[in-house]
């Protein structure tokens, strides 16, 4: 039986889902990134955004600044909803944080996903080059402009931005203070994605996720900037489903 309603998931996990896909933000968005991702999935798949504290319906609470405490509550948060066989997919930020929930799972509680799906992301041990959360605000603003992710218009409202530069500059200090630890890799496959014409996540960075799993690893390059995910969504989405799919279809046959 299901807790109450609560801020971390857009909506409850239906009981008679097949498989979740459990999706994990990139820095600075909300579970609105992934507002129309269950559209593109039969009913059998429930499609549940995370909701991180400081943006959208929650705006009004404290941002996360540190990866383990972080990585902690959503692994409580997400515990009881991971009855069915679930698969993890994070862009950028959330990818890194995706695989340490991974982890704990596996660590408190010996779960882990179908499949861990990540995008726009270096592998995690590899550090942020060019941190930027300690920046003035000025600096920091300018420095966004590399991820073309906001528009400038946004970027030049000084009123929006005074709004945003809190939850951004939180979101990149929990990025770029994370330490990867070494553990054993984890069990399930890992699928990569990443841009082409992506400056912060390049092949190499990419293929390096390989050495975090035991068992497969594949990776595809699609067109676009770090912000593919948006820009070309529905190739991303025609991969993701056909991963998803796979184990929809096999609990079916079972």
């Amino acid at each position: 039986m299901f807790q109450e309603k609560t801020p971390w998931l857009s909506a409850l996990p239906a009981v008679n889902d097949q498989i979740r896909i459990f999706c994990f933000p990139f820095a600075g968005s909300g579970a609105s990134s992934y507002r129309d991702w269950q559209n593109f999935f039969p009913k059998n798949v429930g499609v549940y955004p995370i909701q991180l504290p400081g943006r959208e319906n929650r705006i009004s609470d404290k941002p996360f600044t540190d990866m383990v405490d972080l990585v902690a509550e959503i692994s409580k948060i997400l515990r009881p909803y991971l009855t069915k066989p679930f698969v993890f997919f994070g862009h950028s930020l959330g990818a890194r944080i995706a695989f340490e929930v991974v982890r704990t799972l596996r660590r408190k509680w010996q779960l882990e996903p179908c499949h861990l799906i990540v995008s726009g992301s270096r592998a995690p041990h590899i550090p942020e080059p060019k941190p930027l959360h300690h920046l003035t605000d000025e600096a920091f603003v300018n420095e966004l402009r590399r991820f073309s992710g906001t528009p400038e218009a946004i970027l030049q409202n000084k009123e929006l931005m005074e709004l945003f530069i809190p939850i951004l500059r939180a979101d990149f200090m929990v990025d770029e203070t994370y330490v990867h630890l070494p553990e054993e890799p984890i069990a399930c496959p890992i699928s990569a994605f990443g841009g082409t014409a992506d400056p912060e996540a390049d092949p190499r960075e990419l293929e390096a996720w390989r050495q975090h799993t035991s068992n497969r690893f594949n990776l595809e390059m699609i067109a676009g900037d770090h912000f593919f995910l948006q820009s070309n969504k529905d190739v991303l989405l025609s991969f993701v489903k056909d991963i998803v799919l796979k184990y929809s279809t096999a609990r079916m046959i079972g």
